[in-house]
């Protein structure tokens, strides 16, 4: 279960990458967590900890529950309309990008989220899609054992981000916190 510090992580974060992936185009919810899902390995793989969203496989690639509803509660502050951030949301971004400043891992978890936005946000459904089924998952048991997405039963959790061991963590001090989210209308 997610702690209150990172669901504040987890929505500023949100909303900078729809604020990355609206140039590309219409964004929906299947890109969404299927770019959201990307960021989030991409992290794991340099063991950095952003985003703290537990996916599983769905039929449309990957949904993450804590995701939609975070996105929900963001649409009901105002803060974003359909998927794109509203003027309301430029703060809470500001002082996303004012926590980066002098802070190596927040730093690179932001450059890996805008990295995946720059490499798969001019995709489409389908070929997002297709870019995360195939990627391979292993298990810490059997971490020679890897099984593409796309072979994985439909409804099986993929991804627990409290179980994964990283060497760093996206921080914010509680100050940072209490701005954030009171730019962010909580």
């Amino acid at each position: 279960m997610r702690k209150p510090d990172q669901i504040t992580v987890d929505r500023v974060l949100l909303l900078y990458l729809l604020q990355l992936a609206e140039p590309h185009g219409l964004i929906g919810d299947v890109k969404l967590h299927q770019l959201t899902f990307l960021c989030e390995l991409q992290m794991f793989n340099a063991a950095l900890k952003g985003f703290h969203f537990e996916f599983f496989r769905y039929a449309y690639g990957v949904f993450s529950k804590d995701l939609d509803n975070d996105l929900l509660s963001l649409r009901r502050k105002e803060r974003v309309v359909n998927f794109s951030p509203t003027d309301q949301a430029e703060k809470a971004v500001a002082l996303l990008l004012e926590a980066v400043e002098g802070n190596e891992t927040n730093r690179q978890v932001v450059d890996v989220l805008e990295a995946v936005v720059a490499k798969y946000g001019p995709e489409d459904n389908t070929e997002i899609m297709k870019s995360v089924e195939a990627v391979e998952l292993s298990t810490p048991e059997r971490p020679e054992f890897k099984l593409p997405i796309q072979d994985i039963s439909f409804h099986t959790t993929l991804l627990v981000p409290h179980r994964i061991e990283v060497k760093s963590e996206f921080s914010l001090s509680l100050k940072q916190v209490a701005h954030l989210n009171a730019a962010m209308g909580y």
